[in-house]
């Protein structure tokens, strides 16, 4: 497998803070990565720097070979990345179509606004929201929400989908379809990275994991052999719980 997206010693300073600390790792074509860490690990500030919002301050982000580093959000969008975002900010007076289509002229290389209506039909369709179209963004439940931040995300013709905490706030069932459609996208041939909380989650959907904490890389490999490490196990449950369960969390 290549490398489609590749880390190289990146690090992120806001002042005196290292939020990510010489951070390197690799994405295959094709994988979906697991992202994960305790709250204020540096995840998402990870993702702006792959995403461009806020340019790695050390080391560089290559993307199929180039190095992306000093690109802007949009120039990086073109290119083929795109993301979701923890907090679901749709333009609420704008339709659900309306949304979806500012991906597909964003970044989804749509001639036009009949093309890129189309496109977004494609996308709410496959998402489920196709009998939402017409409808204000702001009328949508949380779980809805969510799957229009994927279909606005798909509209841009993504290689690489950057999923911030998909499931944050979904029942169980919304979160099993949730898993169903990420597998959709993933047979598709779309590379994947999930920011996730949730273990069960990442045991289920994750070919290989990667865990920050306080902005270090502290492990990565097989989902069920990450979280059974000592280090990640202190890093999520303390150092008592460490000692007391050797052989990992349960």
């Amino acid at each position: 497998m290549t490398a489609l997206l590749a880390l190289e010693d990146v690090s992120r300073r806001f002042g005196g803070l290292n939020a990510v600390d010489h951070v390197s790792f690799s994405v295959e074509k094709g994988e979906i990565l697991g992202l994960i860490g305790p709250n204020g690990a540096g995840k998402t500030t990870l993702i702006n720097m792959i995403t461009g919002v806020h340019p790695p301050t050390g080391g560089r982000v290559q993307f199929d070979g180039r190095d992306i580093s000093k690109l802007r959000p949009h120039q990086i969008a073109r290119l083929g990345l795109a993301r979701t975002f923890q907090i679901v900010q749709p333009f609420p007076k704008m339709t659900v179509l309306e949304n979806a289509a500012a991906g597909a002229l964003f970044a989804g290389g749509a001639g036009g606004l009949d093309e890129a209506h189309a496109i977004a039909r494609e996308h709410l369709t496959f998402t489920g929201l196709a009998d939402m179209a017409d409808k204000p963004a702001a009328a949508l439940t949380l779980a809805k929400r969510k799957r229009l931040e994927l279909a606005k995300s798909l509209a841009m013709k993504p290689r690489l989908l950057m999923l911030d905490e998909v499931n944050a706030g979904l029942n169980p069932t919304e979160i099993s379809e949730a898993l169903g459609l990420i597998r959709k996208i993933a047979d598709q041939g779309v590379t994947i990275i999930v920011i996730e909380h949730l273990m069960k989650v990442v045991l289920s959907i994750s070919h290989r994991v990667v865990v920050l904490h306080h902005g270090q890389l502290i492990a990565q490999g097989e989902p069920r052999e990450v979280l059974s490490d000592k280090s990640v196990i202190e890093a999520y449950l303390g150092a008592k719980y460490a000692a007391a369960n050797p052989r990992g969390a349960p």
